[in-house]
């Protein structure tokens, strides 16, 4: 499979990244492993999950798709083949978040422990801390890329702005740079990422893993109306859509499926990967039949009337 570089990372992954947002969430332990060893045995290998997954859910306190994967890894001695990304700076309790340094070096032991690995490969700031100077949290970085406990970073959910900032300090003081990014993108959420971040990333070659790729679901086609809402637990994420817009998308790619003897969610994946600044677009599975239709995804390829027309419609 053709791979394709994390920015100036030395990273190498497929097209297409497993989200792990969903393991210890909608899909235990035993489903996690199957779709893992699937994943993998497909020819992929960029794993993207958080210390916080899935906090949110009733009855966990964060940490349990990196415990999931931590067991994963020692069950089946499959770490070498995975590029492992995991965040961090979200909420995990009382006092614990931001990207302070004295945070980083904490939570960075806890996520490996998790992990049961001796290195993340790419460690993202999960979101902006805008009470911690950029200086901070990069010298952090840079210490544990010194101690082999990291191999690059990237950062999640950043404004250009602050992107910037954080590359130029990078350049000023030789520390290590940011090397990806995760943003909000897909055919429903395109300006906040086309319009300022995209030619950051191009200008400064970093990488670009989008997350909420199918947009909670949406994009697969299955939600068309409220009632349709109750179908997942993601659904209420997508009422948003709901309108004449999201139609339109869903239209438009319904008519490129047909075109191509494929589905939405297929072609809308496939989408995200012709777009030349993106590195390998994140999507999660519940089930072998669902990562099948993402691994089909990698190898569709929509010719320039078929991505006009899809452009056209999310517009």
């Amino acid at each position: 499979m053709k791979t394709r570089k994390i920015g100036g990372s030395g990273l190498e992954v497929a097209p297409l990244a497993f989200g792990g947002n969903v393991f210890g969430w909608t899909i235990d332990e035993a489903r996690s492993f199957k779709l893992l060893d699937a994943f993998v045995a497909a020819g992929f290998n960029l794993v993207d999950t958080a210390d916080m997954y899935s906090r949110w859910a009733p009855g966990n306190h964060g940490g349990e798709s990196e415990t999931i994967i931590g067991k994963w890894f020692k069950q089946t001695g499959k770490r070498d083949k995975v590029v492992l990304a995991t965040k961090v700076g979200m909420e995990m309790g009382p006092d614990k978040k931001g990207l302070s340094k004295p945070y980083i070096f904490k939570a960075v032991e806890d996520s490996l422990k998790r992990l049961q690995t001796d290195r993340i490969d790419l460690y993202q700031s999960h979101k902006d801390d805008p009470d911690t100077p950029v200086e901070e949290t990069l010298e952090a970085f840079g210490e544990l890329i010194k101690q082999g406990k990291v191999r690059a970073i990237g950062a999640s959910n950043y404004s250009a702005a602050r992107l910037a900032e954080s590359l130029k300090f990078s350049k000023a003081e030789g520390l290590p740079a940011y090397q990806c990014l995760q943003p909000q993108y897909n055919l429903m959420e395109r300006a906040g990422y086309e319009h300022d971040l995209e030619p950051l990333c191009d200008r400064e070659n970093i990488g670009v893993i989008p997350y909420y790729s199918l947009a909670s679901g949406f994009l697969s086609g299955k939600y068309r109306t409220e009632d349709d809402l109750k179908k997942s637990a993601r659904g209420q994420g997508v009422k948003k859509y709901l309108d004449a817009r999201g139609f339109r998308v869903l239209d438009a790619l319904e008519a490129v499926a047909a075109e191509t003897a494929s589905n939405p969610a297929r072609v809308a994946i496939a989408w995200l990967i012709a777009r030349p600044s993106v590195t390998a677009p994140i999507a999660s599975a519940t089930s072998i039949e669902q990562l099948d239709d993402l691994i089909e995804a990698t190898r569709l390829e929509l010719d320039d009337a078929a991505i006009k027309r899809l452009n056209e419609a999310s517009a």
